[in-house]
């Protein structure tokens, strides 16, 4: 007799409990849409660079930075390319003199300007990257002007995760990929 009530109160028990769960809610957790909600896409942002006030055309107007007037060399500053600590946009002491070493190319030659592109390795989503990249180029940027580069001289753009160097998915490989390239840009004629 005692056995059937201990099962009996077991059962009620279990039934109980399972029918009123947790009565705490739960924390961090992001709420699932209305499954017949409609999800509305933003319209594409204006490519880098671009003045967001477009013209009387609906055509958003390039600032002063047109890749075709200018001819690139990438082969000039390659040896300078800075790298990046995991989630950082934070110029490490260890790549200041590479910053420099730009600087003082540009200094030499006030004809030339600067395209700054910034990356980061394949982790995170593309969103993130893209504005991570672009904090980089912009931290390299501003070490430029501190050290008497004129910003109209330096451009910025962010690749994101798109242009990887390394395409292995170790650290070694992301450690690679988390950079700023240095792109000289020279004028071309009647620019």
């Amino acid at each position: 007799m005692k056995i059937k009530l201990f099962y009996s109160t077991l059962l009620a028990l279990v039934i109980v409990m399972a029918s009123t769960g947790c009565k705490h809610k739960p924390v961090g957790v992001t709420p699932m849409m209305n499954p017949g909600a409609t999800v509305e896409t933003p319209p594409p942002a204006p490519p880098y660079n671009q003045n967001p006030e477009a013209n009387p055309n609906g055509v958003p107007e390039t600032t002063a930075y047109n890749p075709d007037n200018f001819t690139q060399d990438r082969d000039a500053l390659a040896a300078y390319t800075i790298h990046f600590a995991y989630d950082s946009a934070v110029i490490r002491d260890s790549e200041k003199a590479n910053v420099q070493s730009v600087a003082d190319a540009l200094k030499q030659n006030p004809s030339l300007q600067l395209l700054i592109e910034g990356n980061c390795d394949e982790r995170g989503t593309e969103e993130y990257n893209r504005s991570l990249g672009e904090k980089r180029a912009e931290a390299a940027r501003e070490a430029l002007v501190a050290a008497g580069i004129s910003e109209d001289r330096i451009h910025t753009i962010s690749y994101g995760k798109d242009k990887p160097v390394d395409t292995g998915h170790d650290e070694a490989a992301h450690a690679k990929n988390r950079r700023d390239d240095f792109v000289l840009l020279h004028p071309k004629n009647g620019a």
